[in-house]
C-alpha cells in the first residue's frame, strides 16, 4: 500500500452506512486520521469526496444500497470502480473490508466473517448500523455503525483504529443526533 508509513502508528477512520450523507463531526474526525475506510452503503460520490484523511487514501466497498437506481446518473460511474471487498496492509497486520450484507446468518456474523477472512488481523463491515468492536479473538471484527443520518441507532458513529507494529487499539465515537 503506497503512501502509508509502515513503522509508525497509523490512524484509520472507519465509517459505514452514510447513505449519501456523512455527519460533519465525523468528517472532522476523519480529517485528523491518516487513512479512511468506508464499509459500504456510501450513497454518493459526494460522500467519498468529503472524506479527506491526511494521506488522501480512502478505501471503500460497495454496500447493498450502492446500486445505480440510488445514485445520480453522473455518479454511477463510481459504482464500477468501487469493489465489493478490499484488503490492505497496516503495520502489524492486514485488514479485510466488506459490507456484510452477504452474510445471511446474522446470529453468527462474526464467526462467518472470521471464517471468510482468517488471515486478517481485523475485519471491517457495516450493513447492520450497529456499532461493535469484537476483539475477543483474532481477527477482530469491527462495525463502526452508521455515520450518516439514516438509522444511526443512537447517533452517528465511527471507529478509529490505531495500528503500529507492536499494538493495535480502537476508539469508538458516537455523536448526538442533530436536527438536520
Amino acid at each position: 500500500m503506497s503512501g502509508v508509513r509502515r513503522t509508525e502508528q497509523i490512524s484509520v477512520a472507519v465509517v459505514s452506512d452514510t447513505h449519501g450523507f456523512i455527519d460533519p463531526r465525523i468528517g472532522e474526525l476523519v480529517a485528523g486520521c491518516d487513512i479512511v475506510v468506508h464499509a459500504g452503503d456510501v450513497g454518493s460520490a459526494e460522500v467519498l469526496g468529503c472524506l479527506k484523511p491526511l494521506s488522501g487514501q480512502v478505501f471503500a466497498v460497495l454496500g447493498n444500497n450502492d446500486v445505480a437506481a440510488k445514485w445520480s446518473t453522473v455518479e454511477r460511474r463510481w459504482l464500477g470502480v468501487i469493489p465489493s471487498e478490499q484488503q490492505f496492509h497496516l503495520p502489524g497486520g492486514s485488514v479485510s473490508v466488506e459490507h456484510g450484507h452477504r452474510i445471511w446468518d446474522t446470529r453468527r456474523y462474526h464467526y462467518r466473517l472470521r471464517q471468510k477472512h482468517p488471515g486478517a488481523r481485523a475485519i471491517i463491515y457495516g450493513h447492520t448500523h450497529v456499532q461493535i468492536a469484537d476483539t475477543s479473538s483474532l481477527p477482530w471484527v469491527i462495525n463502526p455503525g452508521a455515520a450518516g443520518r439514516i438509522r444511526s441507532k443512537g447517533g452517528p458513529s465511527c471507529t478509529v483504529l490505531y495500528a503500529s507494529l507492536k499494538k493495535w487499539r480502537l476508539e469508538q465515537h458516537r455523536f448526538e443526533v442533530l436536527p438536520y
